[in-house]
């Protein structure tokens, strides 16, 4: 995943709820693991301590709780793309204008891809 050993004992008290199992964390889609692993990178360059993670990670599910988000378990991802989004805005990695480029692009690529098929960014049709 990174270059460095995961440290999951660490990981599992700064953020309790991250789905995991024996072996580590636990993905339903490779976006998600590509979210984590970013996340993990940043922490290892020391971008931000667990403690800054996890506060920026509850705001955002706090937020989507507070939007109607039943937290049925199956978004906790979704809540941990948009603290990455949040801290890496925040630390000035990337700026909000960038972020929001970026959404529609995907957006006009997924529109454009058949239902199965990967989406890649810059796809015409």
């Amino acid at each position: 995943m990174t270059s460095s050993r995961l440290n999951l004992p660490e990981l599992r008290h700064a953020l309790p709820e991250l789905p995991c199992d024996g072996a580590g964390p636990v993905f339903n889609a490779p976006w998600q693991a590509t979210a984590f692993a970013m996340t993990l990178a940043l922490h290892e360059r020391g971008t931000f301590t667990w403690a800054e993670w996890a506060d920026y990670l509850h705001g955002a599910i706090r937020d989507a709780q507070a939007a109607g988000d039943p937290d049925h378990g199956d978004t906790y991802y979704a809540h941990w793309l948009t603290a990455l989004e949040r801290i890496s805005t925040a630390k000035g990695l990337v700026k909000r204008d960038m972020l929001a480029q970026r959404r529609n692009e995907w957006d006009a690529a997924a529109r454009h891809t058949p239902h199965g098929q990967p989406i890649e960014l810059g796809r015409s049709r």
